[in-house]
């Protein structure tokens, strides 16, 4: 009796207006929203590989341990999801385009906006009418007369709807990959196809959410005129406001100091303050050590040349010279640490009050469906607030094997030359450690998915029964 109703549901979908217009619609904008990703996708790839040529380029001819942390930052390649989902990597600013805004004013679409925002609407588009219009019609109650369960109804309508929808969507996903996959540079692999495949799971639950909210707000009002318009109503405050006001509330809840204060405070503690009191320690350090060894009096006159005619010699100039400059540098050292302790305070306080702001926003978004269906795909496709954390413990290490590597050519710096200014002499880096970002195993991004997942299936098997004690209790007269 199930598959009875199921065929009929289907064939009702498939043959009415509302699934003709849905299915132009991914057909156009689907297959169009995954070429000009695609496109984008390997002109960002041809911009970083350019960036890096030009990085090379540079340590090549003006390698300075002064300059050098500034130039070898770690950056993530643009990677082959990004032709599908661009999460927060569509976050830009209007310094990147040239007299051009409209990419700010109105942002690519991308599979999350196609599932999250049309096909939710085509699904209460679908299920408005499902239970008002079998009132209307009088086909309700006659179903009911010969004896089928009000729950075999509901849960026919319900994998129905999800069914049509998913006829189009895939068939236009599935030209939209056949130009993706043509394309040579976007190497997809097995975890992306894994990721993928979860993806499409959320959207099943995802779509179930709102073809069994179409059904419920349908089991409530008399005429499909009014259930339109209640659909329409709730669809608005799920997919609009709840998710987009989350941020506001949470920021009036849990404020954070500006970061432009905190930078300009940060700023002072490291440059201004850690200068003064670098040369006082210097002052102090060495007037001490003058006591001990008069003939370094006459250092702050000699230039470098001199001071290396003087080490070589003079054995006792020599010594007292290394313990002067290894005493300078304590001191910058000290400072170094002094004011830093208290830039990193502020940071941090910044940052718990930060975190605090953005878990609270999240915990309020996830009220609604989208923004569980949107972390969930984001974390999938490693352009979520999970990768920027990956990336940012991948950036942490390699800063370690990097200052590793930058002492270690400093020590071997000043074996050869006393003297030498460690920080903006030029040095082969040859070398170096190079930065190589490694994407997060799909085990570990599915584990991190599992909140999102286990809501959206918890709201919407909520929803199912609610439509059903609704459904099981409404006059079909």
């Amino acid at each position: 009796m199930v598959n009875a109703l199921l065929r009929k549901e289907i064939r009702n979908h498939i043959l009415s207006f509302r699934f003709l217009a849905v299915f132009v619609m991914l057909l156009v904008i689907v297959p169009a929203t995954v070429l000009i990703l695609t496109n984008d996708t390997t002109r960002k790839q041809d911009e970083f590989s350019h960036r890096q040529t030009e990085i090379q380029n540079y340590l090549s001819r003006y390698a300075h341990f002064n300059r050098l942390a500034n130039v070898i930052r770690p950056s993530q390649p643009p990677l082959p999801f990004y032709a599908l989902v661009r999460g927060l990597s569509a976050d830009m600013s209007m310094n990147t385009f040239d007299n051009d805004p409209l990419p700010i004013m109105f942002p690519m679409i991308d599979l999350t906006f196609i599932l999250a925002i049309l096909l939710s609407l085509a699904a209460l588009i679908f299920s408005y009418d499902a239970i008002s219009g079998e009132k209307e019609d009088g086909t309700l109650k006659l179903m009911l007369a010969n004896g089928i369960s009000r729950s075999k109804i509901i849960l026919a309508k319900i994998v129905g709807c999800v069914a049509t929808l998913l006829i189009p969507f895939l068939l236009s996903l599935t030209a939209g990959m056949l130009f993706l996959l043509s394309n040579p540079r976007l190497d997809w692999k097995g975890s992306d196809w894994g990721a993928l495949a979860v993806i499409l799971l959320g959207a099943l639950v995802y779509l179930g959410f709102f073809s069994g909210l179409g059904i419920l707000i349908s089991s409530r009002h008399a005429t499909s005129s009014s259930s339109i318009l209640t659909s329409l109503f709730v669809w608005v405050l799920f997919v609009l406001v709840v998710p987009n006001l989350s941020p506001y509330v949470a920021s009036l809840l849990r404020p954070t100091p500006s970061v432009i204060k905190i930078g300009r405070e940060v700023d002072r503690l490291t440059d201004v303050d850690r200068d003064d009191l670098g040369r006082r320690l210097e002052k102090e350090k060495s007037a001490v050590l003058l006591k001990t060894y008069p003939v370094l009096e006459i250092v702050s006159r000699m230039s470098e040349a001199e001071i290396k005619t003087k080490i070589t010699q003079n054995p006792d100039f020599d010594r007292a010279y290394t313990l002067l400059r290894k005493e300078r540098e304590a001191a910058w050292r000290e400072a170094n640490v002094i004011q830093g302790a208290k830039a990193d305070v502020l940071r941090e306080d910044r940052k718990k009050k930060e975190d605090a702001q953005t878990r609270l926003s999240i915990n309020l978004s996830m009220v609604s469906p989208l923004a569980a269906f949107t972390y969930l795909t984001a974390d999938l496709s490693n352009t979520g607030r999970r990768n920027q954390a990956h990336f940012e413990t991948l950036s942490k290490a390699w800063w370690l094997f990097y200052g590793e590597y930058m002492n270690r050519r400093m020590e071997s710096m000043r074996r050869e030359n006393p003297t030498m200014d460690l920080w903006n002499t030029a040095v082969d880096v040859r070398d170096m450690p190079r930065f190589a970002f490694k994407e997060e195993d799909l085990a570990a991004r599915i584990k991190g998915v599992l909140g999102p997942l286990l809501l959206l299936i918890g709201l919407t098997l909520a929803v199912f029964v609610a439509g059903f004690l609704s459904f099981s209790r409404a006059d079909v007269r």
